[in-house]
């Protein structure tokens, strides 16, 4: 057993998100993610049934800043990406690492019981997993 078998996404996790309405303009987006420091916001159900969306500030670059559009005027749902592919914080990290590559993303929710419990990135499984063997 290597010891990225033992590593779980629950480890690596940033426990910084912020929960987003999909009405939330854009420039308050932005203001919740500099205040938090976070570089995704994760957007809300909007009924039990619904899925979470995300919004990476590189969305917010190429889907308002490129196209010129007024970041008061845009809604957060008119640029995300829905549904997100969220992940089980049981999941050990290289199948995270795995699962991000074949899909083509860099971080998503980490969702238990339906709820958010936190978001990972491969730089939360480089530096706080690998990393954490050998120190």
């Amino acid at each position: 057993m290597s010891q990225y078998d033992r590593v779980k996404v629950r480890d690596v996790m940033a426990n910084t998100y912020a929960v987003v309405d999909g009405l939330t303009t854009v420039y308050e987006a932005i203001q919740l993610a500099k205040e938090k420091q976070i570089k995704a916001l994760i957007v809300a159900k909007r009924h039990d049934d619904d899925e979470f969306g995300i919004v990476l500030m590189n969305d917010i670059a190429k889907k308002v800043l490129a196209n010129n559009r007024s970041l008061e005027r845009t809604n957060i749902y008119e640029i995300m990406t829905k549904p997100a592919l969220g992940v089980e914080p049981e999941m050990k990290v290289k199948n995270c690492a795995r699962l991000f590559e074949r899909f083509g993303i860099s971080r998503a929710p980490v969702i238990e019981n339906g709820q958010v419990i936190g978001m990972v990135s491969y730089n939360n499984m480089v530096v706080n997993g690998l990393l954490s063997d050998t120190e």
